[in-house]
C-alpha cells in the first residue's frame, strides 16, 4: 500500500470562470509543484480538455483521472469521474443532448478554449458550459455509472451550487457513497450535521486558477503493485465504488 495525494477538482480555461492560464500543462506542472500524484480535470460540464490532460501528465508523472462537474437540472454541482478517457469522452458526447445551448459572451462569462497536449488552442467552445442541464440529481448516478464513472456532490460545504445549500438537506436519495468538501475544517461539522457517517469524504480545491491548487494534504493509500497508472486509477475506483 502506497500514498497517493489527490485533488480531484481542478478546472482548465475550457471553463468559462477559470483562468486562461489554466492549461493542461500548467496544471500538470503545478501538482508536481504542489506534490500532488493523482488529480482529475473537471471542467463545467464538458471533458473536451481531458485527453491533452492526459498528455501533459504523462509527461510530469501525474496519474491523470478524466472527469467533469455536471450541472444539474436543479443547479447542483456533482463530480463526474472516469477510470478510462474513452469513457469520458463518450459520457461527454451522450451529454450534449442534455445542455441548454446558448451562445458564451466572452465579455461576461470568460474564454472557453479547448487545447491540445502542447496547450496549442485547437478549439473553441462557443456554448455557455456552466448553465444547468435537464439531467435531475436523481438521474445522475445512473447515467453516470453506465459509463464505468462515479460520481458524488461537489462543496457541499458551500452555498453556490452545493447539494444542501439548494435541497436544504443532504437527501437520503440518490444515495452517494462519496461526498466533496472543498474546506477540510468543515468535515466534522458537516458529518454531524448532516448524518454522513456513511459517507467517504473526498477533499479537494475546486481551483479555477493555478494558485488555487493546494499543497499535499489529502490521500487515499492504494495497493499498487506491480506498479502503472492504470492499476492506481483501477484500484482507486474501485475504492470508490466501495
Amino acid at each position: 500500500m502506497n500514498r497517493y495525494y489527490y485533488d480531484f477538482h481542478i478546472h482548465s480555461c475550457l471553463s468559462p470562470c477559470a483562468d486562461d492560464d489554466n492549461t493542461p500543462n500548467n496544471i500538470a506542472g503545478m501538482a508536481t509543484l504542489c506534490g500532488l500524484n493523482i488529480v482529475a480535470l473537471t471542467d463545467h460540464n464538458t471533458c473536451k480538455n481531458c485527453p491533452a490532460f492526459y498528455e501533459a501528465c504523462k509527461r510530469y508523472g501525474i496519474i491523470p483521472i478524466a472527469g467533469m462537474e455536471l450541472t444539474t437540472a436543479e443547479d447542483i454541482h456533482v463530480v463526474c469521474l472516469f477510470e478510462e478517457l474513452e469513457n469520458a469522452m463518450a459520457f461527454d458526447e451522450a451529454l450534449q443532448s442534455h445542455r441548454m445551448l446558448i451562445k458564451n459572451r466572452t465579455d461576461i462569462f470568460g474564454n472557453q478554449l479547448i487545447l491540445d497536449g502542447e496547450d496549442n488552442l485547437i478549439g473553441v467552445e462557443e456554448h455557455f458550459l456552466s448553465n444547468a442541464t435537464d439531467i435531475s440529481v436523481e438521474q445522475v448516478p445512473e447515467m453516470v455509472e453506465s459509463f464505468g464513472g462515479v460520481c458524488y456532490p461537489a462543496h457541499i460545504d458551500r452555498q453556490s451550487n452545493g447539494i444542501i445549500a439548494v435541497l436544504g438537506t443532504f437527501p437520503s436519495t440518490p444515495f452517494f457513497r462519496n461526498v466533496e468538501i472543498n474546506r477540510r475544517e468543515k468535515i466534522d461539522e458537516y458529518v454531524k450535521n448532516y448524518s454522513l457517517e456513511d459517507k467517504r469524504i473526498i477533499v479537494s480545491s475546486d481551483a479555477h486558477y493555478l494558485t488555487d491548487m493546494r499543497d499535499k494534504e489529502n490521500y487515499f493509500e492504494l495497493d499498487d503493485e506491480p506498479y502503472s497508472a492504470s492499476l492506481v486509477r483501477k484500484k482507486l475506483f474501485e475504492l470508490l465504488r466501495q
